[in-house]
């Protein structure tokens, strides 16, 4: 079931909302009641040829008051805007990061990072902009507008008349013209988003590129994804230009009218020059809020289109969560179960069982399913069909957050995070006690890599752990999935390339773990050393049995690779 998209109308929201209509009539009466000072003013002019000094005087005052008046209230239009628009896209930031956080690791691999990362900038960007920019200023601007229109047909009828009708075919013709923007604005952003997933995935993998003597054409497919950008971006800009040029006519228009109309009035008789003052000064308010308008139907368009990126992304399919909710997975004795499972082409009628508290070694070619076996036990993934079990409870109707609690797990696709090397430590349990931290770090032999760090544990860690060598990185990794002492640890080819310290010390670890260990390696030895082994082919298993039973055939023996020479000295 697709998340739904926050209210708009919700929590503080709401008085945010009031505070705006109560803004929109407050400027409203100090628009009217500018207006019936000037109609004042220019009655005292009109009937002395010198008027009384302090009668100007109090005029004049009252006016600045005005004045000042509606630039504060102008002021706090803008902060109660952006808190409201703020704040929607910090909610709505949640509910990306908590329907990322359900994806399954398959839907993950095939979103680009660059798409997704528009999702959380420039959509939200958009969202936050049609709220504190655009539907604010309608709100503010459709009040006092209203009751300025109000105001001068008290005045004179025609010419709220004049005013009205020119307002009416301005709105009708920025209407139309921002139907046709939307066009541009989709465009624009799909190309956005193709550089953007090209960019993030040539950042996350240039030394590939420059090993590989490609900056060259890859700059060049950036250029010409940039030119197809800057031309959509071009066209949507010319498309809002119009949007806000219609706006602006308008006002202007608006304004030249009902000077006319009141000219004609005046030499007519029927009005006076104090009341075609005072319904200028109302026009004067209206003004801003015409030339908003094209910009209000701009906000309008963008946060249209990304809504409809946004829900696309909401309703992508994700794992489902136990019901209840509270059920969560009780797992002791750790016992791993594969019941006729079967996911697209990677694995299909798999069925095998992990004895509680034992090792066993998953092997095969690449591409035989290994992983995605790992990625099932640890619910990553859930099966096209059949289940997977810990201790007899199917993973499918127990809490996801219950099944993290009890699987720990490394692999080359779990890296360390950007923070100290003391928070990627505890990323697993944040409030872990310190016996337990202590445990795992000397487990780990963590203390002798904190030692060797100029800040010890308050070390920077850089994204992926790029400042540290890559078996720092691995013991720190097991570390931080042994906190807690987990039911299940699930190693996926956590032995590859390895110095001997840390190949050692995963060896230690494999010893003395009580819980249940599946070990997709490739090395003959720690297969070896194995309770059993599990040989898989093309998503099906070939063979299971000891280590001494499977690993006695040649063709399972060729999967593997011993163990170099100074690795076996070191255990």
């Amino acid at each position: 079931m697709q998340p739904p998209l926050p209210r708009i109308m919700a929590g503080d929201r709401r008085a945010l909302f009031a505070r705006l209509v109560a803004n929109g009539f407050a400027q409203a009466f100090v628009g009217l009641a500018s207006a019936r000072l000037t109609m004042h003013a220019f009655s005292l002019m009109v009937a002395a040829r010198s008027p009384d000094a302090v009668d100007l005087a109090v005029v004049a005052a009252a006016l600045c008051a005005c004045a000042l008046a509606l630039g504060w209230l102008r002021a706090r239009e803008r902060v109660d805007a952006e808190r409201m628009g703020q704040g929607y896209a910090r909610e709505l930031r949640s509910v990306l990061f908590d329907q990322l956080g359900r994806l399954s690791l398959r839907a993950l691999q095939l979103r680009r990072r660059g798409s997704l990362m528009l999702r959380f900038v420039g959509d939200l960007k958009s969202f936050r902009q049609w709220l504190s920019l655009g539907l604010s200023r309608l709100t503010v601007s459709t009040v006092s507008t209203t009751a300025a229109l109000l105001g001068l047909a008290v005045i004179d009828a025609a010419l709220a008349a004049t005013a009205l009708a020119v307002l009416l075919g301005g709105t009708a013709l920025t209407l139309r013209l921002g139907t046709r923007a939307q066009a541009s604005v989709r465009l624009a952003r799909r190309r956005q988003a193709r550089l953007a997933a090209n960019l993030g995935e040539k950042l996350a993998s240039m030394p590939v590129v420059q090993l590989f003597g490609q900056i060259r054409r890859e700059r060049q497919r950036l250029d010409r994804q940039g030119a197809r950008l800057e031309g959509a971006m071009v066209d949507q800009a010319r498309a809002q230009a119009r949007l806000r040029s219609s706006a602006e006519v308008t006002a202007h228009v608006a304004a030249a009218a009902v000077l006319v109309v009141g000219v004609l009035q005046v030499a007519s008789g029927t009005a006076t020059v104090p009341q075609i003052a005072a319904a200028m000064t109302l026009v004067g308010l209206m003004v801003p809020a015409l030339r908003d308008l094209g910009l209000v139907h701009s906000y309008y368009t963008a946060a249209t289109v990304s809504r409809e990126r946004i829900c696309s992304f909401l309703a992508q399919p994700v794992l489902p969560d136990s019901v209840p909710p509270t059920l969560g997975l009780i797992a002791v004795r750790g016992s791993v179960e594969f019941r006729d499972v079967s996911l697209g082409q990677s694995l299909s009628g798999f069925s095998a069982t992990a004895a509680p508290g034992k090792i066993t070694a998953i092997i095969g070619p690449n591409g035989a399913g290994k992983s995605t076996l790992l990625a099932l036990a640890a619910r990553q993934l859930d099966p096209d069909c059949g289940s997977v079990l810990i201790d007899g409870q199917a993973l499918s109707s127990v809490t996801i957050a219950s099944v993290r609690r009890s699987v720990g797990m490394v692999g080359a696709n779990l890296p360390l995070l950007r923070g100290s090397l003391e928070r990627n430590l505890r990323y697993r349990w944040p409030n872990a006690p310190e016996d337990e931290v202590a445990r795992v770090r000397r487990l780990c032999r963590i203390d002798e890599i904190v030692a060797s760090l100029p800040a010890g544990a308050r070390f920077e860690v850089q994204e992926g752990g790029a400042n540290l060598s890559l078996g720092q990185r691995q013991r720190i990794s097991l570390a931080r999935a042994l906190l807690g002492n987990p039911a299940v640890l699930l190693l996926d080819e956590a032995d590859v390339n390895l110095d001997q310290q840390a190949s050692r010390i995963l060896d230690d670890v494999l010893r003395s773990h009580g819980g249940t260990v599946l070990m997709v390696t490739h090395c003959f030895e720690r297969a070896a050393r194995a309770d059993s082994v599990w040989v898989l082919n093309q998503g099906r298993l070939m063979a299971v049995g000891s280590p001494h039973e499977v690993l006695s055939d040649p063709l399972f023996q060729s999967l593997l690779v011993p163990e170099r020479s100074e690795e076996r000295e070191a255990a």
